[in-house]
């Protein structure tokens, strides 16, 4: 019996097909549905980073908040740009970390914190636009280890480009004194 194999880009339209219309935000199917441990999860990550100075500073804004995904966008401005005019690698780094780390917070349960324990990432474009997304999403909810996914879109007149992609594990903290989110 002979058997015939369907080229990758067939079986990734094939996937993307059966993924329907689930809601998907992401090019490659749908992540893992995830439960909220807190109810008000929503509530807690906008009041999290209404106190994050750095978000403030950079001028960035929480857009989206959904259980494992988090959206957060920051306009372009000419003092957060490197010596080619284009927006900061550390910029947008910063944004896609918060990103990943709100992703993570969504999930937790009321008395825990988190704190990014590593990340890797990839510059694939540079950064020029309107503004920049960054959209975090949870791969993976551990106990102790979550890891998440970030990608940073640069934004020109409605079209987004991939620049940034991070991958990021972000740590429980539970009981810790002067540790809260």
């Amino acid at each position: 019996m002979e058997r015939r194999v369907q080229p990758a880009t067939s079986r990734r339209s094939a996937a993307l097909r059966a993924v329907g219309d689930r809601g998907c935000r992401y090019t490659l199917g749908c992540m893992a549905s995830f439960e909220p441990a807190d109810p008000e999860f929503e509530l807690r990550v906008r009041a999290s980073f209404a106190r994050q100075r750095m978000m403030a500073t950079l001028g960035a804004t929480l857009e989206r908040v959904a259980p494992g995904e988090v959206d957060i966008r920051l306009p372009f401005r000419a003092d957060l740009t490197q010596q080619h005019g284009f927006l900061h690698a550390g910029a947008m780094a910063t944004v896609v970390d918060s990103a990943c780390g709100y992703a993570a917070l969504t999930l937790m349960p009321r008395d825990a914190a988190l704190l990014t324990v590593e990340f890797k990432v990839n510059l694939v474009a540079p950064g020029k636009g309107e503004s920049v997304v960054a959209r975090g999403r949870v791969v993976r909810a551990g106990r102790t280890l979550t890891t998440c996914a970030g990608d940073v879109f640069a934004v020109e007149l409605g079209e987004e480009k991939l620049v940034l992609t991070m991958l990021a594990t972000e740590m429980t903290l539970k009981g810790r004194p002067g540790f809260s989110d």
